[in-house]
Parts: structure tokens; C-alpha cells; sequence
């Protein structure tokens, strides 16, 4: 068995479904969950991904927010 990932425009799902149906003994159509609940799951995985590289090797800059918070304390105590 092998797997793919399909993506059918909304106005052809109808039509593409009736397709799938003649074949529905050899074919099993599974619903991907990340996606039902976010159409963009993937992209936004990619963009994370990316963000998270870019950290890693430098190319971006993070703030640190507990040391920025204890530099500002001791300053105020002082």
C-alpha cells in the first residue's frame, strides 16, 4: 500500500469524491485532523521549523526576558 496526499479545490470535491467512489474498493480516503482544524497547520509547522533554525544558528536574534527582568530589578534597587 502506499500513500498520498492529495489537495482538490473546494468547487471539484464533489465531483472528485464521485471519482474516488468508483474506485473505493482499492482506494481508502483518510481525513487529515491537522488540517480539519487548521487549514494551515503545515505552512505554519514550516514557519515555526524555520524560526526555530534561525535561532539556533544566530541568524535571529532572541530576547531574554528573565535576565532583562533581573537587570531591570537590580537597577531599580540600586
Amino acid at each position: 500500500m502506499q500513500t498520498l496526499t492529495i489537495e482538490v479545490k473546494d468547487d471539484f470535491m464533489t465531483e472528485f469524491m464521485k471519482m474516488i467512489d468508483t474506485v473505493k474498493d482499492n482506494v481508502i480516503v483518510k481525513k487529515d485532523k491537522n488540517l480539519e482544524l487548521d487549514q494551515y497547520f503545515y505552512e505554519r509547522q514550516k514557519d515555526l521549523q524555520k524560526t526555530m533554525d534561525d535561532i539556533e544558528s544566530g541568524e535571529m536574534l532572541t530576547y531574554d526576558f528573565e535576565t532583562s527582568m533581573d537587570e531591570l530589578i537590580k537597577e531599580l534597587e540600586s
